[in-house]
């Protein structure tokens, strides 16, 4: 066989990965292989492998006599809509996508070449963990990967799709990265599998309950998206990084937009009469926002606060927002960390800051105060005190106690400031602060409803309005509704050169 035939025969079995059974095998669970999700996700004829030809170097447990070109995991680079993108995808046809000595190496080179270049990184994750037969390699390969994780945080936004199991200690790489996405009902994450589960406490369980997408996504918060198929999660992937600058020296990417008549009068018969009557924060991100331009991340997982992405006059933000149809939009421990990850991570790549106020406060109980609520609260307030993108904030209607201090308040650097007439700013509600202010008149009238009435609305009058708040220049405009995208698109096109220097220091503690 000539030179130019071996070579061509190399690339023909590489591409076959562990042969046509098993990518057969893969079909049948509905799972597409390492290559075909690579194909979907790059621009078509942008892919170059790299270490294709890639074999392992292990001897014990027979298995020198069986080798697979590449080794378990393509990768390489390419672009996605014309950016370029470093990827790995994990081969779960050799080995069951176990991570080896030199699987790890792969994946190692084009996450340093991610961060010398400046690009995102990509997993596409579907892999049994660590190779038993390599041993203590295979465990070191895992720890490379993981430190190179945490080096490129920040400075490069970093994507894991976990597209089939996802176990031990192979979950904290994706854990370390800046959004997961998951499969439903063909993948899963845990540290402890079913059997181990059983062993020690008991409790049957299935994979799917104990660390499947819905569970992630709903439960405890680990994955950002759980898509229904693996085509919706590579489209999202697209969608997802289309948001994002290349690296942290960048500004994200700029779509064009004509501007025209930009007031949005649905705005202005938003907020209900009856202050506790609940709306769709979604409505209000709707009517300001770019049509269709939200993604919404972490959508059911402490749904009393949302977070997403959109764009506004074409450029990108990122938008924090109590929700007032869920839980009155109270901050607990669980909304709290979701708006405070989201935060760091849009000042970490420069992405402005958009949060809507409509809070009555932090959700009191024995649960929330046995699992931190207090420190939870704090990371939010530290990552939104920390941030030093372009942050501008919108009270709605309620900025109740220490959750209007926490929201992007003036006090803590948010660059402008902007009011309903609807807007409610004072130490708490009407009605508990009416029990405390004028408990003795109360208590000593003849009619106390009345009394209580009279005081509420005394209360009401003074307090429950954005106005004391403007007096101080805590607010800087109380505005029209329906001017609110306007004042928005004006305010970031002002903000657009803003530089903020901070004391030197090697990073600050964060209440983790």
């Amino acid at each position: 066989m000539d030179k130019v035939s071996v070579l061509k025969q190399k690339i023909k079995e590489a591409h076959l990965g562990g042969g046509a059974k098993r990518i057969e095998s893969q079909h049948k669970k509905g799972k597409l292989t390492a290559r075909e999700r690579l194909q979907l996700l790059l621009d078509e004829g942008s892919f170059e492998e790299i270490g294709m030809l890639v074999t392992h170097r292990s001897r014990d447990f027979d298995m020198e006599k069986e080798v697979y070109l590449g080794d378990g995991v393509v990768t390489g680079y390419g672009t996605v809509n014309g950016r370029l993108v470093y990827v790995f995808s994990q081969d779960f046809t050799v080995f069951g996508g176990s991570l080896s000595e030199t699987h790890a190496e792969k994946i190692c080179k084009v996450m340093d070449l991610a961060m010398q270049n400046g690009a995102p990184l990509i997993g596409l994750n579907d892999s049994g963990g660590a190779r038993i037969q390599e041993g203590v390699v295979s465990l070191g390969g895992y720890a490379d990967i993981f430190h190179r994780n945490v080096k490129s945080s920040g400075v490069i936004p970093q994507i894991s799709a976990i597209m089939g199991p996802c176990a031990g200690g192979a979950v904290y790489s994706p854990a370390i990265t800046d959004f997961i996405m998951m499969v439903e009902n063909t993948s899963y994450m845990f540290v402890t599998g079913p059997n181990v589960v059983k062993t020690v406490t008991h409790e049957t369980v299935t994979s799917e309950e104990l660390g499947g997408a819905q569970t992630h996504a709903s439960k405890s918060g680990v994955t950002h998206f759980a898509c229904a198929n693996e085509v919706e999660c590579i489209e999202n992937i697209k969608r997802l990084i289309s948001y994002m600058p290349q690296n942290c020296e960048e500004d994200a990417p700029v779509y064009p937009y004509e501007q025209g008549n930009e007031a949005r009068p649905a705005l202005n018969s938003l907020i209900p009469a009856n202050p506790n009557q609940p709306y769709d924060i979604k409505d209000v991100i709707a009517e300001v926002t770019d049509e269709g331009s939200f993604l919404e991340v972490h959508k059911d997982w402490a749904e009393n606060i949302v977070v997403g992405f959109a764009r506004l006059g074409g450029r990108s933000i990122g938008i924090v927002a109590n929700q007032p149809a869920y839980l009155a939009g109270v901050l607990d421990n669980n909304a709290s960390r979701k708006g405070a990850r989201f935060t760091r991570f849009c000042d970490a790549f420069n992405i402005p800051l958009l949060v809507l106020v409509d809070v009555p406060g932090f959700l009191p109980g024995t649960d929330q105060e046995w699992h931190g609520i207090i420190i939870n609260g704090a990371k939010l307030l530290y990552a939104l005190s920390e941030a030093t993108v372009p942050k501008v904030t919108v009270i709605t209607r309620k900025a109740y106690g220490g959750a209007y201090d926490v929201m992007n308040s003036k006090h803590i650097g948010a660059d402008l400031n902007f009011a309903w007439p609807t807007a409610e700013i004072a130490v708490m509600g009407a009605k508990g602060a009416t029990e405390i202010i004028f408990k003795k008149e109360i208590s000593e009238a003849a009619d106390q409803y009345s009394k209580m009435a009279e005081k509420e609305a005394e209360y009401v009058e003074k307090f429950a309005n954005p106005y004391a708040a403007a007096a101080r220049g805590f607010i800087d405009e109380v505005i029209m509704p329906e001017d609110t995208r306007m004042k928005l698109i004006k305010a970031y096109k002002m903000l657009e050169n803003k530089v903020v220097t901070n004391p030197k220091r090697k990073h600050g503690n964060v209440p983790l």
